[in-house]
This record gives structure tokens, sequence and C-alpha cells, in this order.
């Protein structure tokens, strides 16, 4: 009497096409992930920015439109620029895998408010366009 072990090839192609179902499901949210965390990164960067921008206003009496003049290093791929008076600021993050009119945008005080597409409905908050 042989005494056959394994699976039959019917038992495994049934564990293929189920592995391929569970795949199916698990790309879309892996990479709607990734797309949320490019504006996580953009937020948090615009964030720790005013932060930056009130510790340079409480030693100069004015803000700043330089990034070097701030203690302020922003996320990977992450471009933010700034614009500034004694007044207030206003600044833009956009991050590289994204659309040029995909971004986030916070201000401070007189200074216009940022041209992206949302722009924040009131100052020291971030708002961005998705």
């Amino acid at each position: 009497m042989s005494n056959k072990q394994g699976f039959t090839l019917t038992e495994l192609l049934i564990v293929i096409v189920i592995l391929g179902i569970l795949a199916a499901l698990a790309i879309p949210k892996v990479s709607n992930m990734t797309y949320r965390s490019y504006f996580a990164a953009m937020e948090a960067d615009l964030k720790n920015l005013a932060s930056q921008q009130e510790i340079y206003y409480a030693s100069e009496y004015s803000y700043t439109a330089e990034k070097s003049d701030l203690a302020f290093i922003s996320s990977r791929d992450v471009s933010i620029s700034v614009n500034a008076d004694s007044e207030g600021w206003s600044a833009t993050a956009t991050h590289v895998a994204l659309e040029p009119i995909e971004g986030c945008s916070i201000y401070h005080g007189s200074i216009p408010t940022p041209t992206l597409l949302v722009p924040p409905s009131a100052p020291d908050e971030v708002a961005c366009t998705r």
C-alpha cells in the first residue's frame, strides 16, 4: 500500500485563486495609503514651518521667507515655497509624486493667501487639494 502525501493539483489551484483574490483586494488599499502619506508629510511640514516662523518672530519681530533662517528641514520629496513680510507669511507645499496642482498651503497674518486650488479657510490652518 502506497502512502501518498502532499497536495493535489486542484487544492494548489484553489489556494492560488484565493491568494489572487486577496491580492486584488489589498493593492488599491496600499496605493491609497501611499497617496495619503504624501499629504500627511506636506501637512506635517507646514505645521512645523508655522512653529519655526513663530520662534523666528519671537526673536526677530518679523517673519522670514528664507527657510535657511529657520531651523526647518522639509520631508523627503516635499518642496515648500514661502512668502513673508513683517506682518505675516504664507507657504505652499508640493510633493514630487503628485500633480503640480495638488498640494497644501497655510498662511498667518496679513500676507495674501497661497494660490492653490483650495486656499486655507482661516489663518494657521492647513488646506490641501485632494
